[in-house]
């Protein structure tokens, strides 16, 4: 019989009950893909993750979900940072490997801070925008630009909207999923986003409103209370949009499944995009294999 510990975090949540659920393994030697794989659908959470050895940076990270390994995503990283640094004893720095590279992330003030993997890679959705608008309950009208994909380590759909009202009656149609387009790791997902340049917070942020919708390979459309790596492709859709440099966001999601996030964006003169969050752990435990 093996054990591997684990911890459960919330991350980007400023509340014990914020932000999005992340499961994170300690040490994963001696667990094969398969075993991974089973893990995280066994904690059927948007991802898991395992810690293993690297000789290229701190640590290396693999990221599961319930279907699939993923080359890289935002939250996954962010809480993964917080147990190594634990785990390491690092300093407020460090990296992490994974499929899509290396990820550099930093401690101040409480956040966590990574740098996207990847420079920003744009390109035009093949499906329009009518048929991107149905599939979304919404109308065209309700777009502010073209949709678009976008790819700073996971590439992903972004649809900016006119305003909050049209955000807050997007629905996916499970059954006219057929018609979304796949992402290069064969998922169907979409950023829905929603910003006001002259409302700023007490910190001088642009504020934005997001959502984020998957389509389960079992069937049915998920939410995601905080994704990182959609945060991060929004900086590469700001620059995209050329956009005033530098630029700093805060993105608010999950509110309408009760699991409320911040997220925060930065965009420097030199096109760095950095995203970051807190991450509180709520709980551990060992799984015997």
């Amino acid at each position: 019989m093996r054990s591997y510990p684990f911890r459960i975090f919330n991350v980007f949540a400023e509340s014990t009950f914020g932000g999005n659920p992340l499961c994170v393994f300690e040490h994963a030697d001696g667990l094969t893909d398969a075993e991974m794989q089973a893990l995280a659908l066994q904690f059927n959470l948007s991802e898991t993750c395992f810690i293993l050895p690297s000789d290229k940076a701190t640590a290396r990270m693999r990221i599961f979900t319930p279907d699939a390994e993923m080359a890289f995503a935002g939250h996954p990283s962010v809480g993964t940072a917080h147990l190594v640094h634990e785990l390491y004893k690092t300093p407020g720095q460090l990296t992490l490997e994974c499929k899509a590279g290396l990820v550099l992330l930093q401690l101040h003030e409480d956040v966590w801070t990574f740098a996207a993997p990847q420079a920003p890679q744009i390109s035009a959705c093949q499906t329009d925008s009518a048929e991107i608008a149905r599939i979304l309950g919404l109308d065209v009208k309700d777009f502010s630009s073209q949709p678009l994909w976008v790819n700073t380590g996971s590439d992903q759909v972004l649809v900016p909207l006119v305003n909050e009202e049209a955000l807050l009656r997007a629905k996916m149609n499970s059954a006219l999923l057929d018609g979304w387009p796949e992402s290069s790791v064969g998922r169907k997902t979409v950023y829905l986003f929603t910003f006001d340049k002259t409302q700023r917070t007490d910190t001088n942020r642009i504020q934005v409103k997001a959502r984020y919708f998957f389509a389960r390979r079992g069937g049915g459309i998920g939410e995601d209370p905080a994704t990182g790596s959609a945060c991060a492709n929004l900086g590469g859709w700001w620059i995209a949009q050329k956009c005033h440099l530098p630029a700093s966001l805060q993105i608010s999601q999950g509110g309408q499944m009760q699991r409320p996030s911040h997220l925060y964006l930065d965009i420097l003169d030199d096109m760095t995009i950095n995203v970051g969050g807190k991450v509180r752990e709520i709980g551990r435990g060992v799984i015997q294999i």
